[in-house]
């Protein structure tokens, strides 16, 4: 109701997840402020301090969901904008989750829609909804989600990211990429460390030893030959990057997989 606001809480120990349907929030955290209006996310952190910055001037509607991250997080300032909550690492395989921390949803009256359903199952036996809970709030952070997709940023360094898995065999270069991907290379590059924390370069070089420790395990192949095959065209330098890497050499990391 217009007069009321958002509780004050500080280190409640769970992600707060809100979803204005109508009206408007005024929220505060840790000095940052947030005007929340209809069909906008935000989510605050567990370890913060919240709290309202005025009253609602309007009837306001809004959700609330609490999650935990069951790895390790972290709130990137070089951008503002978003929250990463990482159960895993995303370098060439992993995948990581990244969250938008103050961002407006593709059809928020669905993302509504999924919260309502999440709500009517709290009243069910645990044993009957736990599973459809789970799916239910992961269809929500894939479209919470989705708002940070829709920055060219994102975009880009997916675009990057594929075209490296593709040609991760050939003589890859920042130029190269530049020529197929029709940016410059130095945008390409700001573009990755922003959402992999990594250079092309430095992607390309893992995807590669990644590959690589997938051929140690199913083939039989020599060193020599696998170094060719995923883009090392010295073997020497090969087995060095790996062992730095991995902490052994190639042929020591096969024999730990050895039948």
């Amino acid at each position: 109701m217009p007069g009321e606001q958002h509780p004050d809480r500080k280190q409640i120990g769970f992600f707060d997840l809100i979803l204005v349907d109508c009206g408007k929030l005024y929220i505060g955290e840790n000095g940052r402020q947030w005007e929340v209006s209809p069909g906008q996310a935000l989510i605050l952190r567990p370890d913060g301090s919240h709290y309202a910055v005025q009253a609602c001037e309007a009837t306001t509607r809004f959700y609330w969901l609490h999650f935990q991250a069951a790895g390790e997080w972290e709130e990137v300032e070089a951008r503002p904008a978003s929250l990463p909550v990482q159960a895993r690492e995303r370098r060439a395989a992993p995948y990581r989750i990244v969250l938008p921390k103050y961002a407006s949803l593709p059809s928020p009256e669905l993302a509504c829609d999924l919260i309502r359903r999440l709500m009517e199952l709290s009243t069910v036996l645990r044993s009957v909804a736990f599973w459809e809970e789970q799916q239910l709030f992961a269809d929500l952070l894939k479209w919470v989600e989705d708002a940070e997709r829709d920055s060219p940023a994102q975009r880009l360094a997916e675009r990057t990211e594929a075209y490296i898995k593709r040609h991760f065999q050939s003589d890859l270069s920042n130029r190269k990429l530049a020529e197929a991907l029709h940016f410059h290379p130095n945008y390409i590059t700001r573009c990755m460390q922003e959402v992999y924390r990594c250079t092309p370069m430095e992607y390309l070089h893992q995807y590669r030893l990644d590959q690589a420790k997938l051929l140690l395990i199913k083939t039989e192949w020599p060193i020599a030959r696998i170094a060719e095959h995923v883009g090392f065209h010295h073997t020497p330098y090969f087995s060095s990057c790996f062992r730095k890497k991995e902490g052994l050499s190639p042929l020591q990391f096969r024999k730990q997989y050895a039948k």
